[in-house]
């Protein structure tokens, strides 16, 4: 099953290195293949910090994420929360 989403960035300061590995953990641990893409950007292993820093994902912009395998939609669901919860703010308190 394949599962798609359009997110919105919630992090201040965007997908820099903390928030970015957070994110690309969740991905791996998943067990399933997810991409991410920045706009109509060309997709990333979601699992590579390196490839999700690459994007340059800035607070606000969208972010497509694609999950195929089992339980894809409860996977987007883990990871959607990860990227429009500011992480920056929860650092700073």
């Amino acid at each position: 099953m394949t599962a798609t989403r359009t997110v919105r960035i919630g992090s201040s300061h965007g997908l820099h290195a903390r928030p970015a590995k957070l994110f690309a953990q969740a991905a791996k641990d998943s067990g399933i293949a997810v991409t991410i893409a920045k706009d109509s950007g060309k997709p990333v292993n979601a699992a590579s910090i390196l490839g999700v820093i690459s994007l340059a994902i800035e607070y606000g912009d969208y972010v497509t994420l694609t999950a195929d395998g089992d339980g894809a939609e409860g996977v987007l669901d883990t990871l959607t929360e990860l990227l429009t919860t500011d992480h920056d703010q929860d650092a700073a308190g």
